[in-house]
């Protein structure tokens, strides 16, 4: 196991003081002290941070509620991935059906018979949350309503959305269509990060199709320069439930609320939990992904050394003020011999405050090393046979 000690003197002046600033004296004695999140007059919520699903408020976040038209994030989210896959495109016309053209409650204003761009159905979900652009969409996707939904469970159960289950496109009363704030944060989480052009389409404010503008119901996005999205929802059973995600100073958070008493209370306890999140809480990215992080021998291989580093970028979530109690420890496979494959797995990164673990991934080898000459296993060979002699 390779710690920081394990480093050359000036490797590890430069590597420690990169990533981790010199810490106050006392910092290894410096309780961690995080105020409570405040008081949500909501049935379930829950605050989490994009870049690494930390939870940094909850209740209730597993409960089963009805989720109106957050049921659209789901519903954008298959159409964007059959958007991701080339089975769609955005300047595809769908034909608007009867079904679709008389649904109830928020419209887009479609006509039945009339063919709309693919592209503009998407901001007639997104923007004017349009029960009539949700079904069409659905149709055009899979043939009909029901089909549509089977797939939106397929890619709930592939997300972990192991509390939900979805009958319908738009989000209209049924028993047996269901979802939970975790579960509406998992999905956002998900939709965020696999479609940032896509998802620029949340923040916008109004949306004019047929000659009728109609705003976006999602008033932070008028009270916050940070939040960019997401979705509003409302039924009788489901009350006022809004998903809301900002942006400060690169730490993005994601904040669910659901069955809140008004469209103002819904916005107002959103802007509590994000508030609460940036003002006690900060992400860092600690390495980058695709990036040496480290450098060991290899063993009989047409090359010496092999660069180690991570598959993905590596972010923690910390209370404020504690960045400089991080510890950090690398982990290499002793011997390692040729071959390696690219992306092959060679050690680990360890990251924990205190006494608790934040992160641990993978070390991977950045490159592809195939054994070397006969040469230079057998000379490889006879090294490793006096290094164990040695005790090495």
């Amino acid at each position: 196991m390779i710690s920081f000690k394990d480093f050359s003197r000036f490797q590890f002046f430069l590597f420690f003081v990169f990533l981790f600033p010199a810490a106050p004296a006392n910092s290894d004695n410096a309780e961690i002290l995080t105020p409570p999140a405040p008081l949500v007059a909501a049935i379930s919520y829950i605050l989490l941070d994009f870049n690494t699903g930390k939870v940094l408020a909850e209740n209730n976040a597993d409960a089963k509620v009805a989720p109106a038209s957050l049921t659209k994030i789901m519903t954008v989210y298959v159409v964007f991935r059959e958007l991701g896959n080339g089975h769609l495109h955005l300047e595809d016309n769908a034909t608007i059906s009867k079904k679709a053209w008389q649904t109830t409650g928020s419209r887009m204003f479609i006509e039945v018979n009339n063919q709309v761009k693919v592209g503009d159905l998407l901001k007639g979900v997104i923007i004017q949350s349009g029960n009539d652009a949700s079904v069409a969409l659905a149709e055009h996707v899979a043939g009909n309503e029901l089909t549509f939904a089977d797939m939106m469970n397929q890619h709930a159960k592939r997300l972990g959305m192991t509390n939900s289950h979805f009958l319908n496109a738009d989000g209209l009363p049924n028993p047996d269509h269901y979802t939970t704030a975790r579960d509406l944060a998992i999905l956002t989480r998900a939709l965020i990060k696999e479609f940032p052009d896509y998802y620029r389409w949340f923040s916008e404010k109004e949306f004019t199709f047929n000659k009728i503008t109609q705003q976006n119901r999602n008033k932070l996005l008028w009270r916050d320069a940070t939040v960019d999205g997401v979705k509003t929802g409302f039924t009788d059973d489901a009350g006022y439930c809004l998903v809301a995600s900002a942006l400060r100073d690169n730490m993005r958070l994601i904040s669910v609320v659901m069955g809140t008493k008004s469209v103002n209370a819904r916005a107002n306890e959103n802007q509590n939990l994000l508030n609460y999140g940036f003002r006690f809480f900060e992400t860092h990215r600690l390495y980058q992904g695709k990036t040496s992080l480290s450098e060991t021998r290899i063993w009989k291989g047409d090359s010496k050394n092999l660069q180690l580093g991570l598959a993905e970028d590596l972010f923690v979530t910390i209370p404020r003020r504690h960045y400089n109690d991080l510890k950090a420890v690398i982990t290499i496979d002793k011997n390692i011999t040729a071959p390696v494959r690219e992306g092959q797995k060679l050690g680990s990164v360890n990251v924990a405050l205190k006494d608790e673990v934040l992160a641990n991934q993978d070390l991977i080898a950045l490159k592809t090393v195939d054994k070397g000459s006969l040469f230079q296993r057998l000379y490889d060979e006879a090294l490793l046979v006096v290094d164990k002699q040695n005790g090495k």
